[in-house]
């Protein structure tokens, strides 16, 4: 396995995937806490919204979260240039291009895992949004194997190839392929098969790119074992229903000592407490806490407590306290 001390941080990436409504500002601000070696994501957000939205909220971005990537939706070369150039000026230190959702929506737009489709169209974005960044702001695209029955490696690695002679070295690569019709997005992350061996022959016969890999990984066990043939791990949902694993993770591949859960979370607290006094409502952080204890004992005394109270008006730490104690005195039980 990769992860041993003699492996530079920077060789090595974990990373937490962008999740429409759930990677906010506050879900970021909490993986920071868990994990501070990870590589956090934006929820995907289309170059337009970016250009002509309200930035404020799109863009928002605790100073805790750094490395924090902003993903892009787009199929204009010169709107992401303008969208890439905007948030690297917002302090985002890389910028990633969506070429893996496969929704209704983003077809209708003509980004997301279509794009797989449209290579040659893929370069010109990048390469775009790369003249339009710092020199130190990476640009990096998240992609399938392939859409509907595209199972051709050659297609593949022709789609890669051709994206990275536009100067990207980086490639997050959600090991199955997205079908356009037919499947809802959940079924997308779920029925297509995974084809681990396709990200791994691709960093073996593509060694000067960076290859990480998603899809599937759920267990510390399948995240280490990606790591004898890729450069990074990306999780999704995992890390959200069960935020404990990045920090298991954490620990394991960068070192440092584990820390309790509610140790962690009451490190949380200053950032909680900053964002109440600013007037954020407390359940618009703690949703995002829920599965902190997810198969502890007391963990679903504790996901009931913040669910129930926390949208009242006033509810503020000494909420999270009182779900702290269920979990605490049931241990105590055990």
């Amino acid at each position: 396995m990769r992860a041993s001390p003699a492996i530079a941080v920077e060789q090595l990436r974990l990373s937490v995937a962008p999740m429409m409504d759930w990677t906010d500002t506050h879900c970021r601000a909490f993986h920071r806490v868990l994990a501070p070696h990870a590589r956090l994501y934006t929820e995907m957000v289309h170059a337009n919204a970016v250009i002509h939205g309200d930035r404020r909220k799109l863009l928002a971005m605790d100073a805790s979260e750094h490395p924090v990537a902003l993903q892009l939706g787009g199929s204009e070369p010169d709107l992401l240039a303008q969208a890439a150039r905007i948030g690297a000026g917002h302090g985002f230190d890389e910028i990633n291009l969506n070429c893996g959702c496969p929704s209704d929506r983003v077809q209708a737009g003509r980004f997301g895992a279509c794009l797989m489709r449209e290579p040659q169209l893929v370069a010109e974005c990048v390469a775009a949004m790369i003249a339009a960044v710092p020199a130190d702001v990476p640009v990096t695209v998240k992609c399938r194997l392939g859409v509907d029955d595209d199972h051709e490696w050659d297609r593949f690695v022709g789609f890669i190839d051709t994206v990275a002679a536009a100067g990207c070295r980086t490639f997050v690569v959600h090991a199955r392929n997205a079908w356009l019709q037919g499947l809802s997005p959940k079924e997308n992350r779920e029925v297509p098969p995974l084809r681990y061996d396709w990200a791994h022959r691709l960093k073996r016969e593509r060694p000067h790119l960076q290859v990480a890999i998603n899809g599937g990984i759920a267990d510390e066990a399948t995240a280490g074992a990606q790591l004898a043939h890729v450069d990074g791990v990306m999780l999704g949902r995992a890390a959200y229903h069960d935020p404990y694993l990045l920090h298991r993770l954490d620990v394991a591949w960068f070192g440092g000592p584990m820390r309790p859960r509610g140790e962690l979370l009451r490190a949380f607290r200053p950032y909680v407490e900053a964002q109440l006094a600013r007037g954020v409502p407390l359940k618009h952080i703690t949703r995002h806490v829920l599965g902190l204890f997810a198969g502890q004992r007391g963990g679903r005394a504790f996901r009931q407590m913040l669910s129930e109270h926390a949208h009242r008006p006033g509810a503020g730490w000494a909420l999270v306290e009182r779900a702290l104690a269920l979990t605490e005195a049931r241990a105590d039980a055990a």
